[in-house]
């Protein structure tokens, strides 16, 4: 009786329908930008993220050097909903801002 059930279960096993493959996200926009002291990107992909930033060099060859970056995100979550997030980095850190997000 345990050779049937162990032989039934591992049938089964056999016939279940292989996981289905995630698809494929395809890049509909990319441009990007790049200096010396400073940068731009832009992408936009076919699962609904976008990104664009901009960074720039605060106070280049000096001792207090920083990069600045000004950005936006947008992404569709598990639950279906669009995200989008603006953040600021700068020498104070990653700074979000988003509808979503906990107020600090």
């Amino acid at each position: 009786m345990k050779f049937f059930i162990i032989f039934l279960s591992l049938f089964a096993f056999g016939l279940a329908a292989p996981p289905k493959k995630p698809e494929q996200t395809e890049i509909l926009r990319h441009d990007t930008d790049f200096g010396i002291d400073s940068f731009r990107y832009a992408f936009a992909t076919s699962d609904g993220t976008e990104a664009q930033a901009e960074g720039q060099l605060k106070n280049a060859g000096q001792e207090d050097a920083s990069l600045v970056i000004r950005g936006v995100y947008t992404y569709i979550g598990d639950d279906g909903q669009t995200y989008t997030v603006t953040y600021l980095a700068d020498e104070n850190g990653f700074q979000p801002q988003g509808d979503h997000l906990p107020l600090s």
